[in-house]
């Protein structure tokens, strides 16, 4: 008779297309962040609310999926709008 496979190989198989897919999200988000900082800090104002808006986006959507936590989140997107602020009135 042959063996099945053991469910914790399914389970390793499972955790590491999870661990890849919220490497990208998460990689994703950082460089989004690092662009709006890019453009702001240029003083691209119509650049950076696109980059703004795309930023948040990311990072929203980071969050509904759990791979970082709503208060993370929330931070970010308020050192961010924060950071804008302040170049803004420059």
């Amino acid at each position: 008779m042959a063996k099945k496979k053991s469910s914790a190989e399914k389970r390793h198989r499972q955790s590491e297309e999870r661990r890849l897919r919220n490497k990208s999200a998460k990689s994703a988000v950082r460089t989004s962040v690092k662009k709006f900082q890019v453009l702001a800090q240029k003083k691209d104002f119509p650049g950076a609310d696109e980059a703004l808006k795309e930023m948040v986006k990311k990072i929203d959507t980071a969050a509904g999926k759990g791979i970082i936590s709503k208060n993370a989140a929330a931070r970010k997107k308020s050192r961010m709008q924060l950071f804008y602020n302040k170049l803004r009135t420059v």
